[in-house]
């Protein structure tokens, strides 16, 4: 599979996440998505999910997602989970099956914060830990992409040739770069934490609380991020893109919207989009 984007273009992002109720990041570009709360029908279509924890709301529907594609005829999913959830996920499948008597074919796929799945031959999901009030992970989307080497760069196309076909040396090199990283749910410390988030040209973060209806004290004790959080690390934020997600269904478009023009500083609000 090609890297389906133009060169430089920045990764679409779409879907549904309101807190506590679901969450389906939908990336189109890569025929992926991130969790399943409920099924929205375009994550029907795709074929890879990556799960970042096991709240109800993040994974409540894998089993329907997995028997949906069954009937509809479509290639058995393939589901990265957090190491530590396979034995629950597994044995939830087992029920379903026992009470849907159907196969529900799929693969799973756990990693542990660190570790890595091939997508394809240019694209890789690293695993990083989240903290929260349930293990959770999110994941990076990494492009690889060969390079010459800089001490060849002044060579004629021939010289290369002639190196690398007739004397076997290496003439180019792996370059990699983070063009999406989503966080799952997740405390603000995380922005500290990881680098692999401060590289990524897109950065998907929640942002479940905005205003002092909730204090961020009192966010940062259920385990997640509040926007007080985000503007203290202002300058943690460098990336070309950030979507806030998983807005607590108290808030309304219009007062997300509304509350970020207010709030954000201006060079961090044009470059953030909320997912509503």
């Amino acid at each position: 599979m090609s890297q389906p984007r133009e060169p430089g273009a920045l990764l679409e992002v779409g879907g549904i996440s309101v807190g506590g109720i679901e969450t389906s990041i939908d990336v189109p570009a890569l025929k992926l998505c991130f969790d399943l709360g409920r099924v929205p029908d375009v994550a029907v279509t795709r074929g890879l999910v990556l799960f970042t924890h096991a709240h109800m709301d993040h994974l409540g529907g894998i089993a329907w997602h997995c028997a949906t594609r069954a009937l509809r005829g479509m290639a058995a999913p393939v589901y990265v989970i957090p190491r530590g959830a396979q034995a629950g996920i597994e044995a939830l499948f087992a029920a379903w099956r026992d009470l849907d008597r159907s196969e529900l074919p799929h693969r799973l796929v756990p990693l542990s914060p660190g570790e890595e799945h091939r997508i394809h031959a240019g694209l890789v999901a690293r695993a990083f830990h989240a903290p929260h009030t349930a293990p959770c992970q999110g994941y990076a989307l990494i492009f690889e992409r060969k390079r010459l080497r800089e001490e060849f760069r002044g060579l004629a196309q021939e010289q290369v040739r002639e190196l690398s076909v007739s004397r076997g040396v290496e003439v180019t090199e792996i370059v990699r770069s983070v063009e999406l990283a989503f966080t799952g749910d997740t405390r603000p410390e995380i922005l500290e934490r990881e680098e692999l988030l401060r590289g990524a040209r897109v950065l998907v973060i929640e942002c479940t609380f905005l205003d002092d209806r909730v204090s961020a004290r009192d966010a940062h004790r259920k385990g997640h991020v509040h926007l007080d959080h985000l503007i203290e690390r202002a300058q943690l934020l460098t990336n070309e893109r950030i979507v806030l997600t998983h807005f607590s269904a108290r808030y309304t478009a219009q007062e997300v919207v509304r509350l970020l023009d207010e709030r954000l500083p201006p060079d961090l609000r044009r470059r953030v989009v909320p997912l509503l």
